[in-house]
């Protein structure tokens, strides 16, 4: 008898933690390393939120608080939905975890039974479905091509659901492809959703403020209220204001699935860290200039990697309307050779190679979608340049 769970042998490590891990080691080492892999804004959080961080230390905000947040945190949130996305949410309709990622992991401890089914469309982030099998769930992966903009089909999505169904999962814009709905899509998947009324939708913005030519965020909820009992909205602090590290995230929806998250987190994490909280009580009210200022300089990096990448014909540039990530099809490179003869078999292969050739992706397999690589533009011009220059001469070196 195994001492570990099979639970856990369901699940991988991140890919795209260890490829960027990967990547620092060979910078240790002493390699040249474009990392394209990150996904993190390469900014640091402002200094408005480290200092009310430092003063919320020096007013001995130190000990524990309640599961879901402070009340003036919960405040903050509230008044976030209803400034920015027009939706009223109550206190006990708030939950605050440790990331975006534990807050959906939370949601699915709570509802998930051995066997329910999870809709994830691909491309897809990696985390989804190793998630589901943590829970014993069964991930359905519903394939979104690159001809209709990674993006789902109604029909396509009415034909995944049965009556397992417990969720399906909209993040928009999406990590991988920065594919945005617009609000007659999200219309017609709501028509769906609300023939089946035992399916639950969770909104994953977390890039909700990294939108690119002038687009206006809207998810589901917005676009139809009907579907208010059964919608979780999933947002935190990570990407929007550069405070990856500081695992705060946050959740809005039916008091009766807060309840049982809210039990599930007192016993695991019990909350997340006082200290990040009050620093993110400050970015959600006072951060408006420097998410439009990034805004600007992330679509300005998004112009020029497209413009670097999309004249050069053995790779297919999907234009991404939000987040900070290209997503490239590299499929008329499958089959070529390097110069020691080594076959390219797949996008992992070619990551390899990249990688080797002094330049950090992620490969397509990764986010359930194949024969291709993603990019992440979270880094200076000068690197997007470079590294754009060194993925296209590997490429051209390829027989």
């Amino acid at each position: 008898m195994s001492f570990f769970s099979q639970r856990v042998s369901r699940i991988q490590p991140s890919p795209t933690i260890s490829i960027t891990a990967k990547a620092k080691e060979l910078k240790q080492e002493g390699k040249k390393i474009i990392d394209f892999s990150a996904g993190e804004p390469d900014f640091d959080t402002p200094d408005n939120i480290k200092k009310a961080a430092i003063e919320a230390i020096n007013n001995g905000q130190t000990k524990y608080t309640p599961v879901n947040g402070t009340k003036e945190l919960n405040e903050a949130i509230i008044k976030k939905f209803k400034r920015e996305n027009d939706l009223v949410f109550a206190p006990d309709e708030i939950t605050v975890g440790c990331g975006g990622k534990q807050v959906i992991y939370n949601a699915l401890v709570a509802t998930i039974e051995k066997g329910d089914e999870i809709i994830i469309p691909a491309p897809f982030w990696v985390s989804y479905p190793d998630m589901a099998l943590l829970v014993e769930g069964h991930p359905v992966v519903l394939d979104c091509s690159l001809e209709n903009n990674f993006k789902i089909n109604p029909q396509d999505l009415e034909n995944k659901i049965t009556n397992r169904t417990k969720w399906v999962i909209l993040n928009s814009p999406s990590n991988p492809t920065g594919a945005f709905y617009s609000e007659l899509e999200l219309q017609n998947l709501a028509k769906i959703l609300l023939k089946h009324p035992h399916v639950w939708v969770m909104c994953d913005d977390l890039y909700e403020h990294i939108i690119f030519d002038n687009l206006k965020f809207k998810n589901i909820l917005q676009v139809d209220e009907k579907l208010r009992s059964r919608t979780f909205v999933v947002n935190g602090v990570s990407k929007a204001y550069a405070m990856t590290g500081w695992r705060l995230g946050y959740g809005a929806g039916p008091k009766n699935l807060i309840k049982e998250i809210s039990k599930i987190q007192s016993q695991s994490t019990t909350h997340t860290s006082s200290i990040s909280q009050a620093a993110a009580i400050e970015a959600l009210k006072n951060s408006d200039e420097f998410i439009n200022k990034n805004k600007k300089i992330f679509q300005e990096r998004r112009d020029l990697i497209f413009s670097k990448l999309k004249d050069f014909s053995s790779l297919q540039v999907f234009l991404p309307q939000g987040s900070f990530y290209v997503y490239v099809c590299c499929n008329d490179l499958m089959g070529k050779k390097k110069d020691d003869g080594t076959e390219i078999k797949n996008d992992i292969d070619l990551s390899d190679y990249f990688l080797d050739e002094g330049v950090a992706v992620v490969p397509g397999e990764a986010f359930g979608c194949s024969n291709f690589f993603r990019i992440s533009f979270a880094t200076s011009n000068e690197n997007i340049i470079e590294g754009c220059d060194k993925v296209v001469s590997a490429c051209k070196k390829l027989k």
